[in-house]
C-alpha cells in the first residue's frame, strides 16, 4: 500500500487510495455511498474574497449524480459586481480534485469547491479562479515550466486576558506555551486544514502581540508546502475559512488585517514561488540562483507597484507598508534580507549533511535539498484576493521571460544590505518605491495593465473594476492625515477588521 496515501489526513485520500487530482466522479459517489454522507456543499469565492455556500440534501442517487454533474444556477450579481442582474445566472460545477469532508458540519456533509460558467457553459472569464487558470496556462506555455506557490498565513487570534504569564511585548516568534496562549487553538487548526486537503509545512507564533483593553492579540503563522499555484490558492481560502470557523467555535476573533494598530506588527501574506520542470526545481543552478530564477524575478520587480492592487486592496494595507516593520517599501531583492520586496531565504544549499551532523549515529543521506529553494513576495497581506494575487505573480514571473533585459534589471534592483540604515541613503534613492495608498496602486495598475491582460488573463472588465474599488477609497493621502491620530486610526481598523 502506498504509504503517502495511507499517511494522508485527507479521509477521502485515504479511503479511495489515491490522490486528489485523480479524484473522478465515480469516486465521490462511491465515497458518498459507503460512508454515509448526507449532505453536500458546493463552495465558491466571491467578489469579497469569502467563500459562499450551496448546501444539498442527499434525496436520492440520481439527485446526487445530476448535481455532480450539471452543478447549479447561482445569482451572479450578488456575487461579482461586474454581473448585472439583467443576466446575472451563473453556472457553479463543482471540481472533484478539491473535495473534503466538513469538519464542522453536525450532519456528515461533503464539500467541493466550484468553479464559474456563464451562460452558454463557457468558463466565467473574470471570475478570480478561472483568471488563476489562464495566468498558469500562459506561464507554462511561454516558459515550458509549470508555477507553483504557497502561502504564509499571518492572523491575530484575540481572546479575553487570563493574567497568567503574559508575553513579552512584540516578541512572540516561535514562542512556546505558556508564553504563547493559542498554540493549541494553532494546531487544532492545522489538522482541520490538513484534512480539507490543505499541504501544511509548519506552524507557529510570530512576533505579534500585545495588550488591549484587557483582551490579548497575539499573532500566529501557517505556513504551506509549495503546489500547483491553482491549488495553492484554494488550500489558503479554504485554510481561512477552517480558522474563522474554529475560532467561532472557541468563543476568538480572529482577523487576517493587515494592520491593527500603530507600532506593532502587522500581519502579511509572504508567498513563496518556485519553477518546476520534468519534476524538478528550476531555481537553483550548480548551487547558486538560477537565470531562470533572475528572470522571474526581474519581471516583479517591474510589475511590483501594480500587484498591489491584488494583494493590498484595503486603505490599512498601506499603514502596514512603512520603513523598519519588517514589510517591504522599495522595489527590490536580495538573500536572506527581510528589508527587501523579494526575498531569496536560505535553501539548504550548503555541501554538508547537518543531519548526520547533529545526529552522529546516522549516515549521509544525500538528499535532494534543490526542491526546497523558493522566492518570496513579502508585500501582500490577508486583504489579498487570493486568485488574483497568485495570477498576477504568475504574469509578473512570466513577464521576466518576455523581456530582452530581464537579468541586467535583476542586477540592479539586488541589494545585500538593510537599505533603511542611514548609510545605504544612496542606494535607497536609485529604488523604486510601492504605492502608499490604494488610490496610487490604482494608477500603477493602469499604466501596467496591458502586461496582465496579454493571453487573455486578466479581463478588461476585470481590470476596471479593481481600479475602481481602489480609487472609490480617495485615500491618497490618508497615512499623513491621521498620523497621530489614533482613534481615527482604530476606527479604519474596526471598518476592513474581516477583510479577505
Amino acid at each position: 500500500m502506498n504509504q503517502e496515501l495511507l499517511m494522508s489526513p485527507n479521509h477521502l485520500v485515504t479511503f479511495l487510495q489515491k490522490p486528489a487530482a485523480e479524484f473522478t466522479k465515480a469516486d465521490i459517489i462511491s465515497y458518498i455511498q459507503q460512508n454515509e454522507i448526507r449532505m453536500v456543499n458546493f463552495m465558491y469565492p466571491a467578489a469579497d474574497g469569502r467563500l459562499k455556500t450551496l448546501n444539498f440534501v442527499i434525496n436520492n442517487a440520481a439527485y446526487l449524480d445530476a448535481i455532480l454533474t450539471c452543478g447549479e444556477r447561482v445569482d451572479g450579481s450578488s456575487l461579482f459586481p461586474f454581473i448585472e442582474a439583467g443576466s446575472s445566472d451563473l453556472y457553479v460545477i463543482p471540481r472533484f480534485r478539491t473535495a473534503f469532508v466538513d469538519p464542522f458540519a453536525e450532519l456528515p456533509t461533503l464539500v467541493m469547491l466550484c468553479s464559474f460558467f456563464n451562460k452558454d457553459g463557457e468558463p466565467l472569464e473574470s471570475s478570480p479562479e478561472y483568471t488563476l487558470h489562464k495566468a498558469c496556462k500562459a506561464f507554462t506555455e511561454v516558459t515550458g515550466m509549470e508555477f507553483q506557490a504557497m502561502g504564509e498565513l499571518e492572523y491575530y487570534v484575540i481572546a479575553e486576558d487570563d493574567g497568567m504569564f503574559p508575553a513579552t511585548d512584540q516578541r512572540g516568534y516561535h514562542e512556546s506555551g505558556p508564553y504563547a496562549k493559542f498554540n493549541d487553538f494553532r494546531t487544532q487548526c492545522m489538522s482541520y486544514i490538513a484534512q480539507t486537503g490543505g499541504q501544511i509545512k509548519y506552524g507557529h507564533s510570530e512576533v505579534g502581540n500585545f495588550m488591549l483593553d484587557d483582551k490579548v492579540y497575539e499573532q500566529n503563522e501557517i505556513e504551506f508546502l509549495p503546489v500547483r499555484a491553482e491549488d495553492a490558492a484554494d488550500q489558503l481560502i479554504i485554510a481561512k475559512w477552517v480558522i474563522r470557523n474554529l475560532a467561532y467555535q472557541y468563543g476568538y476573533d480572529i482577523t487576517f488585517a493587515p494592520k491593527i494598530t500603530v507600532g506593532k506588527a502587522g500581519s502579511g501574506l509572504h508567498i513563496h514561488m518556485r519553477m518546476m520542470k520534468d519534476g524538478r526545481n528550476q531555481m537553483l543552478k550548480d548551487g547558486i540562483l538560477s537565470d531562470t530564477a533572475r528572470r522571474a524575478i526581474a519581471g516583479m520587480m517591474l510589475l511590483a507597484p501594480s500587484i498591489t492592487a491584488f494583494g493590498n486592496t484595503n486603505p490599512t494595507s498601506y499603514f502596514r507598508l512603512v520603513p523598519h516593520q519588517e514589510a517591504p517599501t522599495n522595489v527590490c531583492w536580495g538573500d536572506r534580507n527581510r528589508s527587501v520586496l523579494v526575498r531569496v531565504p536560505l535553501g539548504w544549499s550548503a555541501k554538508t549533511d547537518m543531519c548526520a551532523l547533529a545526529n552522529p549515529l546516522e549516515s549521509d543521506s544525500h538528499y535532494d535539498t534543490t526542491q526546497k529553494q523558493t522566492v518570496e513576495m513579502r508585500s501582500p497581506d490577508g486583504s489579498a484576493d487570493l486568485y488574483q494575487l497568485l495570477a498576477g505573480l504568475a504574469v509578473a514571473c512570466r513577464h521576466g521571460f518576455e523581456i530582452d533585459n530581464a537579468l541586467t534589471i535583476a542586477e540592479n534592483t539586488y541589494v545585500n544590505v538593510n537599505i533603511h540604515q542611514k548609510e545605504n541613503a544612496d542606494k535607497l534613492k536609485n529604488l523604486a518605491q510601492l504605492p502608499d495608498s490604494c488610490v496610487a496602486s490604482a494608477d500603477c495598475l493602469q499604466k501596467q495593465r496591458t502586461v496582465f491582460e496579454q493571453y487573455n488573463v486578466f479581463s478588461p472588465a476585470m481590470i476596471d473594476g479593481i481600479i475602481s474599488r481602489l480609487r472609490s477609497y480617495n485615500d491618497a493621502t490618508l497615512r499623513i492625515e491621521i498620523q497621530g491620530k489614533p482613534e481615527e486610526m482604530l476606527a479604519l481598523v474596526s471598518k476592513y477588521f474581516h477583510c479577505g
